[in-house]
């Protein structure tokens, strides 16, 4: 048993029947009242994620997990397939399981978190950024803005991402993969 002073990112418990992944929280200490956790929480199971407030000292169950490497190799329909980097030994999962499929590229290496009591794969972290070819964009047309305008393109993955009006095919990008946002142009 852990206590929400325990909370953090990427935490996994068990509520409300279900296993529950955290991907957002903040410990509130209001002025007047009892301080409390307020939590954005993602079914493992399902995909779904919800709101939810726990009350200062409040006991949560978390869930044993271990987290082992993995590299991703191919999509096939609504699965995609992994291989294990130690014993080569290979799995599938549900595109729904992974937080941003549409940015995997075949050969990324990605963590995937594991219950320990039933082995069973929880989720799939990907890397904190990826850099990714650019397929297809519109050319940027020079002086027609005024602030930092964007324009839409499509990378290697078939994403498609808002890259700033310098950016043009062929060119390789880093992407943030929690926000799927352009982060910078990566020269070679």
């Amino acid at each position: 048993m852990a206590s929400t002073s325990d909370i953090k990112k990427g935490l996994c418990i068990r509520y409300n029947h279900d296993i529950y992944k955290i991907i957002e929280f903040l410990h509130v200490k209001p002025g007047k009242g009892p301080a409390f956790v307020r939590t954005k929480l993602k079914s493992v199971t399902s995909g779904k994620v919800i709101d939810n407030t726990f009350s200062a000292g409040h006991k949560i169950e978390d869930v044993r997990v271990e987290t082992r490497s993995y590299q991703y190799l191919y999509p096939e329909g609504e699965t995609f397939h992994f291989m294990n980097t130690d014993d080569y030994n290979q799995i599938t999962l549900q595109k729904d399981s992974l937080d941003s499929p549409d940015l995997l590229k075949e050969g990324e290496i990605v963590t995937i978190i594991f219950n320990a009591e039933d082995n069973m794969p929880l989720s799939v972290e990907m890397p904190a950024s990826v850099i990714l070819e650019i397929t297809h964009t519109e050319p940027g047309v020079k002086g027609n803005t005024a602030t930092n305008a964007t324009k839409p393109a499509t990378v290697e993955t078939g994403a498609r991402i808002n890259v700033p009006l310098f950016i043009n095919e062929g060119d390789k990008i880093k992407i943030d993969t929690e926000k799927g946002a352009y982060m910078e142009r990566i020269k070679e």
